[in-house]
C-alpha cells in the first residue's frame, strides 16, 4: 500500500524529507545507468567489434533523443502527475538497461541507448518538481541539493564500479544487474513514495502541450535562465567527454589515473558545493528576496574562471585546485536551478519548464562534445576549455537581469 498523506499535518514534514531520500536513490540509478557504458567501451569494442564512430554514437544517440524528449517529458509530468511519471520512468529505463545485455551488435546497442534516452528524460523534471512541491522556500535548495548529490554519486560509481564489474564479470552482467536493481526499486518506490495531493496541479494545467510551451517561452526571465543553463551544460559535457583524454595526453597520467583525476575531484567538490549552495540558498533566499539567484551567480563566477584555468594549467597542483574550485562553483549553481525556476514560473508548469532547460542544455552539450572532438587536432581541448569558461562567465552575468524582467509569480 502506498503512503498517502495530506500536506499540513505533522507527518508531512517527515514525508517531505522521505521523498528526497527515496528519490536520491533514483537519481543515482539515473546517472549510473547512463554513465556506466562509457567505462565499458574497451569490452564493447572487443566483444562486438564496435568502431570509434559507433562508440561515439552510443553517447550521441542517448543525448539527442533525451534532448528532444525532454520538453514533452516535462509537460507529461505536470499534466499526469509527478509521482506517476517518476515510477513509469524508472521502470521503463531499467527494463531497457536490462535488455541492453541482449544486444548482439552495434546497431542494437545504439537503438537501446536511444530508447533509454526517452525513458530517462521523464525523470529529472518530474522529480525536481515533486521535491519543490513538498519543500517551500525555507528548505527547497537544500532538498534539491541533496537529491542532486545522488547524480554525482552515480557518475562516480558508474565510472569505477562499472569498470570493475565489467572487468571481472563481463559487460552484460553490468546491464543485467543495473536493470534488475532498477525494476526492484521501482516496485519498492511505488509502495513507499508519499502520495501528495497533486490533483490540483494536474487540473490547473489542462492546457495542451503547445499552449503550455508557448506560455513559458513568453517569460523573459526563463529565456535568461535558459541561456545560462545552456552555457553551463556545454561546459559540463565538454568536461565529461574530453577531460580524461586531455589529462592523459597533457600530464602523461595513466589511463586509470586520468579517469580518476577527471572525475573524482570535480564530483566530490560538487557535493560540497551543492551542500553549501543549498544552505546559502535557503539562508538568503527565504521570502523570495533573490538570495537564491545571487547564490547561483556567485557559483558561476567561481566555476567559470577555474574552468579556464583547467585548460591552461601546467602544474598538477594548479590543476587539482582548478578542478576542486570548478566543482564547488558548479554545485552551488546546480542546486539552485529549480528553486530559482520556482520563483519564475507557475507551480503547475515547473516540470514543463525544466524540460525546456534539459532540451536546450543536452542538445547544446552533445553538440559541444562533437565540436570539441572535431577541433581537437587543430585548436586543442585546453583552449576550448578556456573559451567555454569565458562564455560561461559572460552568460552568468545575464542572471543579474532576471529581477528586472521577472513577472510576478504567486506559485513559488
Amino acid at each position: 500500500m502506498s503512503c498517502k498523506i495530506s500536506l499540513g499535518v505533522p507527518l508531512a514534514k517527515r514525508s517531505a524529507w522521505l521523498v528526497v531520500v527515496l528519490l536520491w536513490v533514483v537519481a543515482l540509478l539515473n546517472y549510473l545507468d547512463r554513465q556506466v557504458i562509457f567505462s565499458l567501451f574497451p569490452l564493447l569494442r572487443r566483444d562486438l567489434g564496435l568502431s570509434d564512430v559507433e562508440l561515439g554514437l552510443l553517447g550521441t544517440a542517448f543525448l539527442w533523443v533525451y534532448a528532444f524528449a525532454s520538453p514533452v517529458a516535462g509537460y507529461v509530468g505536470d499534466r499526469f502527475g509527478h509521482r506517476r511519471v517518476i515510477l513509469f520512468s524508472l521502470f521503463f529505463w531499467s527494463g531497457i538497461t536490462a535488455c541492453t545485455a541482449l544486444a548482439p551488435d552495434a546497431t542494437s546497442l545504439i537503438v537501446a541507448r536511444a530508447v533509454m534516452g526517452i525513458g530517462e528524460a521523464f525523470y529529472i523534471p518530474a522529480a525536481l518538481a515533486l521535491i519543490s512541491f513538498w519543500h517551500d522556500d525555507r528548505t527547497r535548495s537544500r532538498a534539491i541539493g541533496i537529491h542532486q548529490s545522488g547524480i554525482y554519486a552515480g557518475i562516480l560509481i558508474g565510472g569505477y564500479g562499472g569498470a570493475w564489474m565489467g572487468d571481472h564479470y563481463g559487460w552484460k552482467s553490468v546491464f543485467w544487474l543495473l536493470g534488475a536493481l532498477g525494476i526492484v526499486y521501482a516496485v519498492t518506490l511505488s509502495r513507499f513514495l508519499p502520495r501528495a495531493e497533486t490533483s490540483v496541479l494536474r487540473t490547473a494545467n489542462e492546457r495542451n502541450f503547445w499552449t503550455t510551451i508557448g506560455s513559458l517561452l513568453r517569460e523573459r526571465a526563463l529565456w535568461l535562465m535558459l541561456t545560462v543553463f545552456t552555457a553551463m551544460s556545454m561546459a559540463s559535457w565538454l568536461v565529461y567527454t574530453w577531460l580524461p583524454l586531455f589529462l592523459f595526453e597533457k600530464f602523461s597520467l595513466s589511463l586509470s589515473g586520468a579517469g580518476f583525476t577527471a572525475t573524482f575531484y570535480i564530483q566530490v567538490a560538487g557535493v560540497a558545493g551543492i551542500l553549501l549552495g543549498g544552505w546559502l540558498g535557503d539562508r538568503y533566499g527565504h521570502n523570495r528576496n533573490k538570495g537564491r539567484l545571487y547564490t547561483q551567480i556567485a557559483g558561476l563566477f567561481l566555476a567559470a574562471p577555474f574552468l579556464f584555468l583547467i585548460g591552461i594549467a601546467s602544474e598538477v597542483w594548479v590543476l587539482y585546485l582548478a578542478l576542486i574550485c570548478y566543482g564547488v562553483g558548479r554545485g552551488i549553481y546546480d542546486c539552485n536551478i529549480m528553486p530559482v525556476l520556482c520563483e519564475v514560473v507557475r507551480k503547475e508548469e515547473r516540470s514543463s519548464a525544466y524540460g525546456l532547460l534539459n532540451f536546450a542544455g543536452t542538445l547544446a552539450g552533445g553538440g559541444m562534445a562533437y565540436v570539441a572532438g572535431a577541433l581537437k587536432a587543430t585548436v586543442g581541448i585546453g583552449p576550448i576549455l578556456g573559451i567555454v569558461g569565458i562564455v560561461v562567465l559572460g552568460c552568468s552575468a545575464l542572471l543579474l537581469l532576471v529581477p528586472r524582467v521577472q513577472q510576478p509569480n504567486e506559485g513559488a
